[in-house]
C-alpha cells in the first residue's frame, strides 16, 4: 500500500484504521485536487475469503492503495483478534460522499458497469442529484475484462472518479489489470451501489445499518445471497480458530 494510514491485516488482506472523514479530508480529496490515481477497494468478509480461493484477486486487492472495512464481519473480526478498526465505511456512503465532493468541485465522474438500463437510471439520478458533476462518460457491465476499446473509451474520457459496478472479483480485476493505463483518477469498486443509486434495490433502513444487521437484511430480501452469507460465516470460523 502507498500510504500512511495505520493498517490492520485480516488475514492476507491490509485494512486502513481510519474514519471515513478523516480518510476523505486527508487522503482521497487531496489526491483528487492534485490529480493523483489512487485504487480503493471496499472490502467485506466475502472479498477477503475470495482472495484465498484466486491468486489472481489477492494480487488485484493487495494492489489497491487503500482497503477500507465494509462490512459488520470485518469490524467484528478485527475486534476478536485484538486489533479493533475505528468504524466501518460503507462502499454506498463513501460513493455518496465522493459524488458531493465532485458536484462542490464540479469534477467528472464516469459509470461503469451493471445493466444498461440500471447504468442509465443511475446516471440520470446523479444528474438529477448532483447537477454540477460532470458526466464524463458511462457504460454497462457486460464485457469482457481484457476489451481494449472499452479501456480506451474510459481513457479517453479523462474522469476524475471512475465507479466500477461490475462485482467481485470482475471490478478489481479491471481496475488491478488497467489502472496502469491511466495517469490520474480514482478508482473504486461498487459492485452493487448504481442498483441503489437507479433506484432497483433498496438500501436497509437505517437502524439495522446501525446494528450491523445490513447483511441480514439484504439476505431476508434476496434470499439467494445465501451462499455469499455463508462465506461471511466460514469468515468468521476462520478468524476464531486462527486459520490461514
Amino acid at each position: 500500500m502507498t500510504n500512511q494510514l495505520k493498517t490492520v491485516k485480516i488475514m492476507n488482506v491490509n485494512f486502513i484504521n481510519a474514519t471515513k472523514d478523516i480518510f476523505l479530508k486527508n487522503h482521497i480529496y487531496p489526491s483528487l485536487m492534485n490529480e493523483h490515481k489512487q485504487f480503493i477497494v471496499t472490502a467485506n468478509p466475502e472479498i477477503v475469503m475470495k482472495t484465498r480461493e484466486n491468486e489472481q484477486y489477492e494480487q488485484a486487492v493487495q494492489s489497491a492503495d487503500y482497503v477500507v472495512p465494509d462490512g459488520a464481519g470485518i469490524l467484528i473480526a478485527a475486534k476478536y483478534m485484538k486489533l479493533p478498526l475505528q468504524e466501518r465505511i460503507a462502499g454506498y456512503d463513501l460513493m455518496l460522499d465522493l459524488l458531493e465532493f465532485a458536484n462542490e468541485k464540479r469534477l467528472s465522474c464516469f459509470f461503469l458497469g451493471a445493466k444498461e438500463e440500471v447504468n442509465e437510471k443511475a446516471v440520470l439520478e446523479v444528474e438529477k442529484r448532483f447537477p454540477n458533476i460532470n458526466i464524463a462518460g458511462r457504460h454497462h457491465g457486460f464485457f469482457k475484462l481484457d476489451d481494449q476499446e472499452l479501456v480506451e473509451k474510459v481513457q479517453n474520457a479523462n474522469a476524475d472518479i471512475v465507479f466500477v459496478a461490475l462485482g467481485l472479483p470482475r471490478q478489481e480485476l479491471w481496475i488491478a489489470r488497467h489502472s496502469v493505463r491511466f495517469q490520474k483518477g480514482i478508482f473504486m469498486g461498487v459492485g452493487g451501489s448504481l442498483d441503489v443509486l437507479a433506484g432497483e434495490v433498496n438500501r436497509a433502513p437505517e437502524i439495522w445499518i446501525k446494528l450491523n444487521l445490513e447483511w441480514l437484511y439484504r439476505l431476508l430480501k434476496q434470499p439467494f445471497r445465501v451462499k455469499r452469507i455463508l462465506k461471511v460465516f466460514e469468515f468468521m470460523v476462520r478468524i476464531m480458530f486462527r486459520k490461514s
